[in-house]
C-alpha cells in the first residue's frame, strides 16, 4: 500500500518535471494569466458600472414618484414606476445569461410590460459569441489546456517504448494512471488557483456578505472536482491510445462533443418538443382571456355591471354616489386583481415550458461534466434563469402591490359625487407617495439556489466517483505496447 502511493507520487511528480521542461508552457500560462486579469477587470467594471447607474437610476425614479404633486390615485398608478435587476457580485465569475436577459421593467396599473434593455441589445453583435469571463477560461479554456498538456501523458511512453522499463521497474497501470492523472491536477491548479485568488479579492473589495463568501466555497470546490475529472478523462484517453496524435484528436473530439455539439443539440430539441410563443402570441392570449372577464373601465360591462348590483343591494342604495366607498376605486381593485391573475396564470405555463427546455439539457449533466459545472456556476453566480425569472416574478408583485394601494387610497379619500363643471378635480396629499416602500431587488437564497442545482452536484459527484473506480476495469483492458 505505502509502495503503490509513492509509486503514484513519483510518477505525478515526474510527469510535472516533464511540463515545467516546455518552454510552450510558461507561454500558456502567462497567456491565462494575461486573461484571467482581463477577465477580472472586464467582470469587476461591468458589476460596478451597471450596478451603479442602476441603483442612481432606481433613485431619481423614487425622487421622481415622491415628488408628484398632489392628484388622483389612479393617475398615479398609470404614472407608475421602474424596477432595475441589480447584478450579484459573483457574477464578476459567471456572466451567464446576464447579457440578454433585461434589466428594466416599467410597472404600471393594469398591465404587465416586459423586461427590457438587456446587454446584448445595447452591445455589438459579437457579444453574442461569448464575453470573456472567469468561469468561460475554467469551462472552455482549461481543458483545452488540460487536453494539450496531457494527451501523450501514457501513449508517449508507448511510443517512446518507456512503458516497457516503467513495467520492470515495478510500477503497474492502476498505480501509472493515478500517479499521471495526479500530476496533470497538479499542474491544473496553477491554472486554477489565480483564478479564485482573484475572485476572493474582487468579493471583498466590498465587504462581502456571508452568502457571498458561502457561494464562492461551492463554486470553488465543483470547479476543482471538474478539473479532477477532466485530467483522469485525458490521462484515460491517453492510455487506451496508440499514437499521441490520435490521443490529441481523440480529446479534441470530446471537447468539441460536450462544450458545443451536445448543448446546442439539446437546446434546438428543446426548442422543438417545447415550443414558446412569440410575445405578440404571448400578449394576445392574455388579452383573449381579459375580454372574457370584461373590462373594468367599461360601467355598462355584463361582468362589473352585476357586481354594480350587489354592492347596491348590499348597502341598499340606488346608485354608486351613495356608496360609502369609492366606487370607481372598487372596480378597479377589482379589475388589477383579475387581470393580474390571468397574467400570473399564463406567466406560469411560459416559464413551464422554458423550465421543460433547460431541464432537457440539463438532464444531459449525467453524462456530460461541462454542462453540470456550467449550470452550477451560473446558479451559484446568480445569473441563470432562475435569478431571472425571480426578478419578475418581485417586479409584478411590486407592481401589483402599488396599484392596489392606489387603488385603496381612491376607495378610501376620493368622494363618490360627480364633479361639476367648477369643481376642481378630485386628488389626495402627495405625502402618502411618499408612504409606498421602493422597489428592492432581492436575490436567491443559497439554500434555494443549492435545492436547484442538486441534480447537476450529485452529476459532478457520480462523474468522480464513476471515473475513478472505472480506472480497475480499464486497467485490465490496457496494453503495454
Amino acid at each position: 500500500m505505502i509502495k503503490g502511493s509513492f509509486n503514484i507520487f513519483l510518477v505525478a511528480k515526474q510527469f510535472c518535471k516533464n511540463i515545467f521542461h516546455l518552454k510552450m508552457f510558461y507561454v500558456l500560462y502567462a497567456i491565462f494569466l494575461v486573461l484571467v486579469l482581463f477577465a477580472s477587470y472586464n467582470g469587476w467594471k461591468n458589476y460596478t458600472v451597471q450596478n451603479n447607474t442602476k441603483l442612481e437610476f432606481q433613485k431619481q425614479v423614487r425622487e421622481s414618484w415622491e415628488n408628484n404633486p398632489d392628484k388622483h390615485p389612479h393617475r398615479m398608478a398609470h404614472y407608475g414606476s421602474f424596477a432595475f435587476r441589480l447584478k450579484h457580485k459573483m457574477s464578476m465569475f459567471d456572466n451567464g445569461i446576464e447579457n440578454f436577459a433585461g434589466n428594466v421593467v416599467f410597472l404600471e396599473a393594469h398591465k404587465q410590460n416586459t423586461v427590457n434593455f438587456s446587454e446584448a441589445n445595447l452591445s455589438a453583435s459579437l457579444l453574442r459569441f461569448g464575453e470573456i469571463s472567469l468561469s468561460m477560461l475554467l469551462q472552455i479554456i482549461l481543458p483545452l489546456i488540460i487536453f494539450f498538456l496531457g494527451f501523450n501523458a501514457i501513449s508517449q511512453e508507448r511510443e517512446n517504448a518507456t512503458l516497457k522499463i516503467l513495467f520492470i521497474q515495478g510500477i503497474n497501470w492502476k498505480q501509472l494512471l493515478f500517479g499521471k492523472s495526479l500530476g496533470l491536477f497538479l499542474v491544473a491548479l496553477l491554472f486554477y488557483i489565480p483564478v479564485f485568488i482573484v475572485l476572493f479579492l474582487l468579493l471583498n473589495i466590498e465587504n462581502a456578505v456571508s452568502d457571498e463568501h458561502l457561494r464562492l466555497l461551492f463554486v470553488a470546490i465543483s470547479y476543482l472536482l471538474f478539473i479532477v475529472i477532466t485530467s483522469v478523462i485525458t490521462v484515460s484517453v491517453s492510455a487506451f491510445s496508440t499514437r499521441s496524435k490520435q490521443s490529441l484528436v481523440k480529446l479534441l473530439g470530446i471537447w468539441l462533443l460536450m462544450t458545443i455539439l451536445l448543448p446546442k443539440t439539446m437546446q434546438a430539441l428543446g426548442n422543438y418538443f417545447y415550443q414558446t410563443p412569440t410575445m405578440s402570441e404571448f400578449n394576445a392570449k392574455i388579452e383573449a382571456d381579459l375580454i372574457k372577464l370584461g373590462d373594468s373601465h367599461n360601467p355598462n360591462d355584463l361582468h362589473y355591471r352585476k357586481i354594480k348590483d350587489s354592492l347596491l343591494l348590499t348597502f341598499k342604495v340606488d346608485s354608486v354616489q351613495k356608496l360609502p366607498f369609492n366606487y370607481g376605486g372598487f372596480i378597479m381593485k377589482e379589475g388589477e386583481r383579475l387581470s393580474a391573475k390571468i397574467y400570473i396564470v399564463h406567466q406560469k405555463k411560459l416559464f413551464e415550458l422554458y423550465k421543460k427546455q433547460n431541464n432537457l439539457n440539463n438532464f444531459t449533466a449525467i453524462l456530460n461534466p461541462f454542462t453540470a459545472i456550467k449550470n452550477i456556476s451560473m446558479a451559484l453566480s446568480g445569473t441563470n434563469f432562475s435569478a431571472y425569472a425571480d426578478f419578475q416574478n418581485q417586479a409584478e408583485k411590486y407592481r401589483y402591490d402599488l396599484a392596489q394601494n392606489m387603488n385603496e387610497l381612491q376607495i378610501k379619500y376620493i368622494s363618490n359625487k360627480k364633479l361639476g363643471e367648477t369643481d376642481k378635480p378630485y386628488k389626495i396629499s402627495n405625502s402618502f407617495w411618499k408612504q409606498l416602500p421602493d422597489f428592492s431587488h432581492q436575490f436567491l437564497n443559497i439554500g434555494v439556489v443549492f435545492k436547484s442545482i442538486l441534480f447537476e452536484i450529485v452529476s459532478l459527484c457520480s462523474w468522480l466517483v464513476g471515473i475513478i473506480f472505472s480506472i480497475s476495469i480499464i486497467v485490465k483492458k490496457l496494453k503495454i505496447v
